[in-house]
């Protein structure tokens, strides 16, 4: 149970006040949303049961690609990396996950805390302190986010950066050492990520290996659906916001590389948007649930 703070939670807990209308009239600000729920549980429970609902709204996709997304006309994110569309409404990347989470492999989006750390500002009042958040997500499977965000609150750092993450997700390419058996288990070759004074390099390691590096690292290459790998880093790795940018940004060139394999002629189908134009230049209908 939790014990009212406020006067008027305490009148409202020891029955001195019946109704949420004798607050109306002295116009008392509700600052408890316990007394909202102690009433409407008293009512719930009389002759004339009243019950407070609440809907979650749905969100009309602004984007073209949101509005593709929602009818089903792109199928996976693989399509949208493809056209190099960028995503910017991270309900796309939720409605992916949540069809595959349902699906016959579950594969489900995990979210990690790498760092929240606050900064000042000087000013002529003093000092303005804010919290700022590290995120990465990721998949396990080819797939990784990195988001930073500042906010005077710690929660709402933390639930921007998991936006941002979401909207600057990537996908991480892997391939194998030696001989070319079972699934990609490690980089596909050395790659190099600098942020500050930071350099990271990854290395392919054989089977077996597992993650040589420091847990930062490590937590940021299970994510990515890495299970081999060497590092080497030189430079301040001691901040931490730098090494995971400079790790991320190694991830990221994966793809950048056109290794040998990937010579052969691609033929690209055409561009989601010239295929449906008509869809997009109907009424906005579509909508996230």
């Amino acid at each position: 149970k939790i014990m009212p703070v406020q006067k008027l939670g305490r009148l409202v807990k020891d029955g001195k006040i019946s109704s949420l209308e004798d607050i109306y009239l002295h116009s008392h600000p509700i600052k408890e949303h316990q007394i909202v729920d102690h009433f409407y549980a008293k009512q719930k429970s009389g002759e004339n049961p009243v019950e407070l609902k609440d809907e979650v709204m749905k969100i009309m996709p602004v984007q073209k690609l949101g509005r593709l997304v929602k009818d089903g006309k792109i199928s996976s994110l693989e399509d949208i990396y493809l056209h190099s569309h960028p995503i910017k409404e991270h309900q796309i990347v939720d409605h992916f996950y949540a069809k595959q989470k349902s699906g016959e492999n579950p594969v489900e989006l995990k979210d990690e805390v790498m760092k929240i750390m606050p900064v000042q500002k000087q000013t002529s009042a003093g000092q303005r302190t804010r919290f700022k958040a590290y995120i990465v997500v990721g998949d396990s499977n080819g797939h990784i986010g990195l988001g930073v965000k500042c906010s005077k609150e710690v929660a709402t750092a933390i639930r921007s950066s998991i936006i941002l993450a979401k909207l600057s997700l990537i996908p991480v390419r892997r391939g194998y050492w030696g001989t070319k058996l079972g699934a990609p288990h490690t980089v596909p070759c050395k790659v190099t990520g600098k942020c500050g004074s930071v350099r990271v390099r990854l290395i392919p390691a054989p089977k077996g290996t597992g993650l040589c590096g420091s847990p930062v690292s490590k937590k940021l290459l299970s994510l990515a659906g890495v299970d081999d790998c060497f590092t080497c880093s030189i430079g301040q790795t001691k901040t931490m916001g730098n090494f995971v940018k400079a790790v991320f940004q190694a991830l990221s060139k994966t793809y950048g590389y056109l290794t040998p394999d990937l010579w052969q002629e691609t033929r690209l189908c055409a561009d989601p948007y010239e295929v449906h134009s008509e869809f997009l230049a109907g009424p906005k209908k579509a909508s996230f649930e």
